[in-house]
C-alpha cells in the first residue's frame, strides 16, 4: 500500500463516519474538510442552501491559473433504513479485499482520494479544483449553485472529472432525471356513500395506472443502437401514501415518480399528455368540491451528459487510467450533465461499481481504491509538467 493510498484510507474512514444521508445536514463533514484543507494551506469556498443547513464546498489546490482540472463528488448518501448490514454502515470496515460502509463506492472513496492528493496538487503548474456537493441523491439539487459560483469565479478549467463509480472506465454519457410529486386532495365521506365524496386514493390509483402504461410504452420504444442499459427512457413510482381507514373515502394521497431519459428523449414531451390530464382533472375535482384538486410539482430536473465537446477531456483521462475500452454510457443520473451544461468539458470516471451502491453492505474493492490512488498520482504528475 503506497503512501497516498494509506493517507486516503484514513480520510476515507473519517468521511464514512459522517452520517450524511440526504435528509440530514452535511455540515459536520464540510467543516472537517475545511479544516483538513486549511491545514494544507488551501482555502475553501462554501455555497450553502437557502436555510444554511447544508453546503457545497469547492477549493483550489495549486496556482490560480486557467487550465485546471475539476474533481467532483457528492457528500450525501442514501438511507440504510430497513437494510440488513453485516457491520455498522457508518464505520469503514475491511473484510478480505473489500472496504464496507455506506458511501464507500458512492462516492466518498473518490472524495477521500482527491483530498489525500492535495499536497501533490499544490505543487502543480495547473490547479486542481475539488468540488463537493450536497443532495445529489435526491435529484442533483445542490450542485447547480456551486457550479455557477465556480464558473463565475475560477480561471477557466480545462475539464471536469465526476468521480461516480465506473470501475475506472471513462464514461461520456448518462441519462437525465426528472422527479415529480403528485398530490391529490379528495373529500372525505363514509365509504358506502361514494356519491357524497371523492377518494384521493382512487384518483391516485388512476393516475399511477396512466404512468404504468407510459412506462411500458417507453420500454416498447427501446433503441437497439442506444449505449444505455436499459436502452430506453424509464419511469418508476418511488413512493405513495394515502388514506386513513378502509371505510373512509381518502381525503389526501400523494406519490412520487422519476423519469430518466437518454439525451435524445425530451422528458417534457413524454409527460405532456399526463400533465394535460392533471390540469383537466384538477378542474373537474374543484368543480365538484372547491377544496379538492390535484397538483403536479417538479422536484428535480437534472440534464443528461452527452459526448458533445468531451473529446479532449476523454483523451486526457484515458491517458491517466490506461482505459482503452470504448467510451461508455450509464443509466444513472449524475451531476456531470450539470457541469457540462455550465460549459465544462466533462467525463465520469471513478473507482468502484454502481452495482454495489444503494444496498446493504455497500463496498468498494481494495484494488479499485488503489487504482483511484494511482489516478490521483498520475494527475498530479501530468499537471506538474510545465508547458
Amino acid at each position: 500500500m503506497d503512501k497516498l493510498h494509506q493517507t486516503a484510507l484514513s480520510i476515507f474512514e473519517t468521511l464514512v463516519g459522517f452520517d450524511t444521508t440526504s435528509r440530514k445536514s452535511n455540515l459536520d463533514l464540510i467543516k472537517w474538510v475545511e479544516s483538513y484543507l486549511r491545514d494544507h494551506g488551501v482555502d475553501a469556498v462554501r455555497v450553502a442552501n437557502a436555510d444554511g443547513s447544508k453546503a457545497n464546498l469547492y477549493a483550489t489546490a495549486g496556482p490560480n491559473v486557467p487550465g485546471g482540472i475539476i474533481l467532483s463528488g457528492h457528500s450525501d448518501v442514501v438511507p440504510v433504513d430497513g437494510q440488513d448490514w453485516s457491520s455498522y454502515p457508518f464505520t469503514l470496515t475491511t473484510r478480505g479485499d473489500r472496504y464496507f460502509g455506506r458511501g464507500t463506492c458512492d462516492m466518498k472513496g473518490f472524495i477521500a482520494l482527491a483530498l489525500a492528493a492535495v499536497p501533490l496538487f499544490k505543487n502543480g503548474a495547473k490547479p486542481v479544483h475539488i468540488a463537493i456537493s450536497y443532495d445529489e441523491e435526491v435529484g442533483c439539487l445542490g450542485a447547480p449553485d456551486m457550479i455557477a459560483d465556480m464558473a463565475a469565479n475560477l480561471p477557466e478549467p480545462a475539464l471536469a472529472i465526476i468521480g461516480e463509480p465506473t470501475n475506472m472506465h471513462v464514461i461520456t454519457g448518462h441519462k437525465g432525471i426528472m422527479v415529480h410529486k403528485v398530490e391529490i386532495i379528495g373529500h372525505e365521506a363514509h365509504s358506502s356513500l361514494t356519491h357524497m365524496g371523492i377518494s384521493a386514493n382512487m384518483i391516485a390509483a388512476d393516475l399511477m395506472h396512466d404512468l404504468n402504461v407510459l412506462a411500458r410504452r417507453l420500454w416498447e420504444n427501446s433503441d437497439p443502437e442506444s449505449p444505455f442499459v436499459p436502452p430506453h427512457a424509464t419511469l418508476t413510482i418511488g413512493t405513495m401514501q394515502g388514506g386513513t381507514a378502509a371505510n373512509i373515502l381518502a381525503r389526501h394521497a400523494e406519490f412520487m415518480f422519476d423519469l430518466r431519459c437518454p439525451p435524445n428523449v425530451d422528458g417534457e414531451a413524454v409527460l405532456k399528455p399526463f400533465k394535460e390530464k392533471i390540469t383537466a382533472l384538477d378542474g373537474q375535482l374543484r368543480e365538484a368540491f372547491p377544496s379538492c384538486g390535484v397538483q403536479l410539482t417538479r422536484l428535480a430536473n437534472a440534464p443528461p451528459l452527452t459526448p458533445q465537446n468531451s473529446g479532449e477531456a476523454e483523451a486526457f483521462v484515458r491517458k491517466l487510467t490506461g482505459d482503452n475500452n470504448p467510451a461508455g454510457a450509464v443509466a444513472y443520473a449524475a451531476e456531470a450533465g450539470q457541469f457540462q451544461q455550465a460549459g465544462f468539458p466533462t467525463v465520469i470516471c471513478g473507482p468502484g461499481s454502481i452495482e454495489q451502491a444503494h444496498q446493504a453492505d455497500e463496498y468498494i474493492l481494495v484494488d479499485q481504491f488503489a487504482r483511484g490512488a494511482a489516478l490521483m498520482e498520475r494527475l498530479a504528475l501530468a499537471l506538474n509538467q510545465k508547458e
